[in-house]
């Protein structure tokens, strides 16, 4: 398969990449690095990374920011950051992926583990991940024939731990490699409308 990766260089993208690139053609998207460039906030780049990259398979998005804040430091610009970013971005890609895609293939999206296990400060994520479970149950039924939309919530990531492990405290840590195979799981198997759990 042609796997378009987007955020391949981020703990999450390298993750999948680590599982997916064994048994297939990825090719890895990012603002600044990777094969081709592209930032999921402007549907205009998101439309050019297609164009660039021809027919594809599936499209794999790790990419995605929020704000963290105590909430009573959250404003419209900070709440609205993480809508646009993270939940429409990765929408975009759907709805763009859905006019190219070469025949059957999916869409696997990130959300994570905050909607269901909040943190302090974490509310502006907590809003979002639970923004993509809802779409890709209501966007499952709608999707063409042989087109499945999935979304991989995995908690704070081992490799993660140096950067984000005081922003989760006692939260469990989540092996890359299980994380890697939840996304081979999406991809490779033939779920829909699932959100899937690393925990």
């Amino acid at each position: 398969m042609k796997i378009i990766l987007v955020g391949a260089s981020g703990d999450v993208g390298g993750a999948a990449f680590a599982e997916l690139s064994q048994r297939h053609d990825v090719v890895r998207v990012g603002r600044k690095t990777g094969e081709v460039r592209a930032d999921i906030s402007d549907r205009s780049s998101i439309e050019a990374m297609y164009e660039e990259v021809g027919a594809f398979d599936a499209l794999v998005s790790a990419a995605g920011q929020v704000h963290f804040a105590p909430l009573a430091e959250q404003t419209d610009a900070s709440l609205k950051m993480g809508l646009e970013n993270k939940v429409m971005g990765q929408i975009n890609l759907v709805l763009e992926g859905m006019k190219r895609l070469a025949g059957t293939g999916s869409f696997t999206l990130t959300s994570g583990v905050l909607d269901r296990d909040p943190v302090v400060a974490g509310t502006g994520a907590a809003l979002a991940n639970g923004a993509l479970a809802g779409l890709v149950k209501g966007a499952a039924i709608e999707m063409p024939p042989g087109v499945r939309i999935n979304v991989v919530s995995p908690g704070l990531l081992d490799v993660s731990e140096r950067r984000y492990g005081a922003l989760f405290p006692g939260h469990k840590r989540v092996p890359s490699q299980r994380v890697g195979r939840a996304f081979a799981k999406c991809v490779e198997g033939a779920i829909n409308g699932q959100v899937v759990i690393v925990a």
